[in-house]
């Protein structure tokens, strides 16, 4: 039996320095000829949990969003061949921008892996291998998990987990960057703008080793959610990335984790009383919501994951770095779970190991 476990030794995190939340929302709020549902969508808007999103496209001459005149946004929208051109700068600059973060905390010497986690561009040479150059990590073994939306992190944490256990000795680098405000679309749907108005970018990086403090990953599972594929997706447009999110997915979710064989499959037990930690992906307040109810929780089980949403919005697979990343020094054992196209669930237990 393998008794190695495998532990997050440490997180850094790194957002782009502009707020987009704000002025998106008074743009989206100007779409609607209809008064009532510009109201609508503003009144839905300041219930969603979320107070700021931060996004990686530059200001314009004049100081103004990417929606304003002279921004990104602005005129025709933009190919996704040129929204791949700034995946290709913007990325990598943040991704090591969260990397340098995580040196501030642990020593980022003798790597030898690197698993980077992305859903929101492609390039080649990867983004692993730019990030790999740019650390001097000559030789390192790469990983490229790619486009499998907001559970991306823990699948990366999970191949981490797999490499530690098999080699005792690794040192593993373990990347997520997400740059969803390049696939921003011009709507007049409330839906569709209420679903981009979650969105947001922003990069962690963390190691995992078999050494040393830090949260410990156990017992990885992955569900999927039978007859749920077309609740959620992510296709490649000619003007971006284009993601359909079905309001039927926080009920389904609901309903998956009120079903004790469904407990038992994530993480042994019909009871979730006796864990005290829940580090749950913050897809959006109904989505905490639904996990709240299905698993009929204490208001403030998900207070990390709803703190997260509020102050950096859906980072996709970020975002679930992020909460952990709050809850390293106060984490005792728990359940980290993410939801993404399948409709599936991924997650693990951790332990925090002082």
């Amino acid at each position: 039996m393998n008794d190695t476990r495998a532990r997050i030794n440490a997180l850094g995190c790194a957002v782009p320095a502009q707020d987009i939340h704000a002025p998106f929302i008074q743009w989206a709020g100007g779409q609607f000829d209809d008064p009532r549902e510009r109201q609508i969508f503003l009144r839905m808007a300041e219930r969603s949990g979320i107070d700021h999103r931060w996004c990686v496209l530059p200001l314009t001459d004049q100081g103004g969003t990417p929606v304003d005149p002279g921004g990104f946004y602005s005129g025709e929208m933009p190919p996704t061949s040129l929204r791949m051109q700034l995946y290709a700068d913007y990325a990598p600059a943040l991704a090591l921008e969260a990397i340098a973060r995580l040196g501030e905390k642990v020593p980022i010497d003798r790597i030898s892996h690197l698993v980077v986690a992305s859903c929101t561009g492609f390039i080649a040479p990867g983004i692993d291998q730019i990030i790999a150059a740019k650390l001097g990590l000559e030789g390192v073994e790469r990983t490229l998990v790619g486009f499998m939306g907001c559970y991306a992190a823990v699948a990366a944490l999970r191949t981490a987990r797999h490499i530690v256990r098999s080699e005792p000795d690794a040192r593993v680098l373990v990347v997520t960057v997400e740059l969803s405000s390049l696939h921003f679309q011009r709507e007049r749907d409330i839906g569709r703008l209420l679903m981009m108005m979650q969105f947001a970018d922003g990069a962690a990086a963390a190691l995992v080793t078999a050494e040393g403090s830090g949260i410990a990953i156990d017992r990885p599972f992955s569900l999927n959610l039978a007859d749920s594929a077309e609740l959620i997706r992510w296709q490649i447009g000619d003007s971006g990335f284009l993601m359909h999110l079905s309001g039927e997915v926080p009920w389904r979710i609901q309903t998956m984790l009120g079903d004790p064989a469904v407990r038992r499959r994530m993480w042994g037990s019909e009871d979730p009383a006796p864990i005290d930690n829940w580090a749950v992906h913050a897809g959006g307040r109904s989505i905490l919501d639904a996990v709240e109810y299905g698993l009929g929780l204490s208001p403030d089980a998900l207070a990390p994951s709803r703190s997260v949403l509020a102050r950096f919005g859906n980072m996709s697979s970020s975002t679930l770095m992020f909460i952990l990343r709050d809850m390293m020094e106060q984490a005792r054992q728990g359940v980290a779970l993410a939801f993404g196209p399948g409709l599936a669930a991924e997650g693990f237990r951790f332990e925090g190991i002082a």
